[in-house]
């Protein structure tokens, strides 16, 4: 039987590199040679590796994990550039006869691995130019309110202060390619139709018990180095997307609390767009372990000839 993709998506801290590695675990055990192909946006960036929560170097011995650490922390990423990537990754896998087993927290970046994304154009110069000058002349807040004027719908989708998100929409929709709610473009969370056969885990925890491990989670990554490769990254002159890092700007400022405060906030935006996943199996971690789980979830995985 040939192999099928699978997919590990959850929120942050929720254990998804543990369920791919016991995932892994069987699928060896059933003659298979899986490979992790990470789907995360900042993860990419080398340097960033205590931040961004990338399988440390024991867990990539257990479970190979391409698609990390290989950016340099200096230079911008799109989620086109990764999309390209991700897919000769899984295509390779694939014709080799291995599962790829894509692991992310970031659903834009999910979806551009597994299906075939249909990207915006990039804003021509001169429009790009005219609005980052009125945004260093009036400030997001202003442009915000002409994206309201303009599309309600897409101002009511994004932070009054997030600059960048409002620069794009401005100009996608000078370009005639912001789209409403309900079209079958960019802005759908998700399409069902991926590129090759799926298994979509969508792994999930009791809320409390997540929050727990995320607050956990923060003070080990402090305690591992977090805060001085902060400053090393942004002394390294980290970019635009490189600062989006969760936490990066609140570590620059030694603030814990705050990025403890962002991280749990965010951890509630994955799992409400993850229960939207059409075809998403949910997988509990909250009272069993990875190895359990992997269990139930491949119980009826055929040997595969070695």
């Amino acid at each position: 039987m040939p192999p099928t993709v699978l997919a590990v998506f959850g929120p942050t801290g929720v254990g998804k590199t543990a369920l791919a590695i016991a995932l892994a675990d069987r699928l060896r055990a059933a003659g298979d040679d899986p490979v992790a192909v990470s789907a995360d946006a900042l993860q990419v960036y080398a340097g960033l590796e205590v931040l961004t929560g990338v399988a440390t170097p024991e867990e990539q011995a257990r479970l190979e994990h391409r698609l990390v650490s290989f950016v340099p922390v200096d230079a911008r990423f799109s989620v086109a550039e990764h999309a390209r990537l991700a897919h000769a990754e899984i295509d390779a896998l694939l014709a080799a006869d291995r599962t790829p087993i894509v692991v992310g927290g970031t659903g834009l970046y999910l979806r551009a691995a597994l299906t075939e994304l249909k990207l915006r154009p990039p804003a021509p110069d001169e429009v790009r130019a005219r609005w980052t000058e009125a945004l260093a002349r009036e400030g997001a807040p202003a442009l915000h309110a002409e994206l309201r004027r303009r599309a309600p719908w897409a101002a009511e989708r994004v932070a009054p202060t997030d600059a960048h998100r409002i620069v794009r929409l401005l100009e996608l929709d000078d370009l005639g390619e912001l789209e409403p709610p309900g079209d079958d473009g960019p802005n759908q969370l998700w399409t069902a139709d991926t590129r090759h056969p799926t298994r979509l885990l969508g792994v999930t925890m009791d809320r409390e018990a997540l929050y727990a491990r995320i607050d956990a989670r923060v003070d080990a990554m402090v305690a591992a180095g977090a805060i001085d490769e902060v400053r090393a990254a942004h002394a390294a002159g980290a970019s635009e997307t490189a600062r989006k890092a969760l936490g990066f700007e609140d570590l620059l400022r030694g603030d814990v609390d705050a990025m403890k405060r962002r991280t749990r906030n965010y951890a509630k935006r994955q799992l409400t767009w993850m229960r939207k996943l059409a075809g998403v199996e949910l997988v509990d971690l909250t009272d069993r372990s990875p190895e359990e789980a992997a269990a139930e979830l491949l119980s009826e995985l055929p040997s595969r000839p070695r």
